[in-house]
């Protein structure tokens, strides 16, 4: 099997882990005074930096790219900024099995944007990774519905990584530092607008302490290094099979919370949890069956 056919599945692993644990130290400069927006207008700031140096050389050539890369910076700037949101207002399990819906928006827009069919095997695997969210998220009662702001957040964040996904295999010709450094922009635009309606932001950023700046540091190589993994996998993995795989995020979460925050899973989220498993491991097998 070519070495990208392994690489990219665990590119993507790579990135869900990191970001079913950054939801943490965003909580922890949300305690020191810096909002979800602020705290991620510095940190893909500090970030943006090595993007801005690696990508000095790789502009040219990109007419006709244009909208597409406008088109990855709003989605990915979106879907960035709220989820930071969501993860620091509300129960991160919750939180992240409305953002996963993902493979739901996934089919569609990459049956509109790039003609991908799914197939029944895809659709399965979909389909098995569903149940499991709808098995954690189900409160007995109902069809499951977004039941605050921050699950209204985690929805869209869903909605926008679906496309985000699909936009970044149509601009796969690009250069991964570009295309990161669309993405920074964009988080960093949206994170812009929302701290223009936030009272007194320049006295709470005079006010971070080295410590924190550290932690913001440490953010933005991490962010950094989930982008770039993200921004591979994606452009060698179909984007229905890639959201599977980044299902693992809902797991670390899930762990993550459990004993940072002291959010307790029951029966029914362990289910679940295990359906999402079983639905990410059947993918890769799928891929590596395929692969010459």
């Amino acid at each position: 099997m070519p070495a990208a056919a392994s690489l990219a599945p665990a590119s993507l692993l790579l990135a869900a882990t990191l970001w079913g644990l950054i939801w943490y130290p965003y909580r922890l400069l949300e305690q020191a005074g810096l909002s979800g927006s602020v705290s991620s207008l510095l940190t893909y700031g500090l970030g943006i930096l090595p993007l801005l140096f690696l990508s000095r050389r790789a502009r040219a050539g990109l007419d006709g790219q244009w909208p597409w890369l406008l088109a990855v910076a709003v989605t990915a700037g979106w879907t960035n900024l709220s989820y930071v949101l969501a993860v620091i207002q509300g129960e991160v399990v919750r939180v992240m099995l409305l953002f996963y819906l993902a493979p739901l928006w996934t089919v569609l827009f990459a049956r509109l944007i790039l003609g991908e069919r799914a197939g029944r095997a895809g659709l399965a695997v979909i389909a098995l990774a569903l149940g499991g969210a709808f098995v954690m998220l189900w409160r007995g009662e109902g069809f499951p519905l977004p039941a605050n702001e921050a699950e209204w957040l985690g929805l869209s964040s869903g909605m926008g990584f679906a496309l985000s996904n699909v936009l970044t295999l149509r601009t796969r010709d690009i250069p991964i530092t570009t295309r990161s450094l669309w993405v920074f922009l964009g988080v960093m635009s949206m994170a812009g607008l929302f701290t223009l309606f936030e009272a007194e932001v320049p006295a709470r950023i005079a006010a971070v302490t080295p410590l924190h700046w550290w932690l913001m540091a440490g953010i933005a190589l991490a962010l950094l290094a989930a982008t770039f993994a993200v921004q591979y996998g994606l452009a060698l993995v179909p984007a229905n099979r890639a959201v599977v795989i980044l299902l693992s995020e809902l797991v670390v979460a899930a762990l993550s919370s459990r004993w940072l925050a002291g959010e307790v899973m029951e029966a029914r989220e362990w289910l679940g949890g295990a359906m999402i498993v079983a639905a990410t491991l059947f993918s890769i097998r799928l891929h590596r069956e395929k692969s010459p």
